[in-house]
C-alpha cells in the first residue's frame, strides 16, 4: 500500500466552532477520491488545513510519509481553489502567463522562468487540449475555458497530487462533463491522485473510486461500491445517508 496522504485525529477550530472534529483517513497513490458532505460541513476547511494554508490545528497530517509541517510536500501537490478571486478579470494577462504561475513553487530565489519552462507550459495546455488559447487573454475566455486553463496552472508542476475544490460549479452541463472526463484521465492516464470536493454527488459517483463523505466528522470513507452498488449514487445518498449519520454519532 502506497499511502500519499495521511490525517490522523485532525482537529480545527474557528474561535469556538468546531469545523472539524477527529477527522482521519489515509489516500493511495492512484486514487480519485469525491470529498462530499454538507454547506459547512468542513470540506474546504479539510483542503485547506491540508495544504497548510489552516496552520491551527490539532492532529497530524502526512505527505509521502513525512509530516506535512517538516516536509517540501507542496511541490508535489497542485490545488484549484474554489474561487479564482486572486485573478482580475480586467488586468491584461494571457493563457501562457496565468499556467507559468504553477511553477513557482519550483523555483528558489531569484524566481525566473526558463526556455524549459515555457515548453514545459506548452505540453501541459497540449495534455488538456488547450494549447491554441496559449496566446489570447484570460478574460476573453468562456467560462469552460477559463477553468481548464486554471487546471493547467495548477497541473504545470507535474503535481503527484491534485486537490480541486468544487472546480465545476459555474460550468454548463456540457463544459462540466468535459471538465470531469479529462480530470478522469488525468487520474487513469497519467496516474494523478485526486481529491474532488463537490456537492454534485451523481458526477462522484461516475468518476471516483473512493468517497470521503465529512460533517464535521468522517460519515464514510471507502470505495464507493461499498457505499452504492450501482452507478445512481445519488439514490444511494437518499437510503444510506441518514443511516450513516445515526451510526457514526451512535
Amino acid at each position: 500500500m502506497d499511502i500519499i496522504l495521511e490525517v490522523k485525529n485532525l482537529n480545527v477550530k474557528y474561535e469556538q466552532t468546531e469545523a472539524l472534529q477527529n477527522v482521519s483517513f489515509a489516500i493511495e497513490r492512484g486514487d480519485f477520491v469525491g470529498l462530499a458532505g454538507p454547506n459547512g460541513g468542513g470540506k474546504t476547511t479539510l483542503a485547506k488545513t491540508v495544504l497548510g494554508l489552516i496552520n491551527e490545528y490539532s492532529g497530524e497530517i502526512y505527505f509521502f510519509g513525512k509530516k506535512q509541517k517538516n516536509s517540501d510536500y507542496f511541490k508535489k501537490v497542485g490545488y484549484l481553489p474554489q474561487k479564482q478571486s486572486s485573478i482580475n478579470q480586467l488586468f491584461p494577462v494571457s493563457v501562457g502567463e496565468i499556467v507559468l504561475l504553477g511553477l513557482l513553487s519550483q523555483k528558489t530565489m531569484p524566481k525566473f522562468f526558463t526556455h524549459t519552462d515555457k515548453k514545459l507550459i506548452n505540453t501541459t495546455l497540449s495534455k488538456l487540449g488547450i494549447l491554441e488559447l496559449k496566446n489570447k487573454m484570460f478574460s476573453e475566455l468562456s467560462g469552460g475555458q477559463q477553468q481548464k486553463v486554471l487546471l493547467a496552472r495548477a497541473l504545470a508542476s507535474n503535481p503527484e497530487i491534485l486537490i480541486l475544490d468544487e472546480p465545476s460549479t459555474a460550468l454548463d452541463p456540457a463544459s462540466r462533463e468535459d471538465f470531469f472526463k479529462i480530470i478522469q484521465t488525468l487520474n487513469q492516464e497519467f496516474k494523478t491522485t485526486i481529491i474532488l470536493i463537490t456537492h454534485d454527488t451523481g458526477y462522484i459517483g461516475q468518476y471516483a473510486n473512493k468517497l470521503l463523505y465529512i460533517d464535521r466528522k468522517v460519515l464514510f470513507f471507502g470505495k464507493i461500491s461499498d457505499f452504492c452498488p450501482h452507478s445512481d449514487i445519488n439514490s444511494c445518498f437518499e437510503k444510506n445517508e441518514h443511516h450513516i449519520i445515526w451510526h457514526q454519532h451512535k
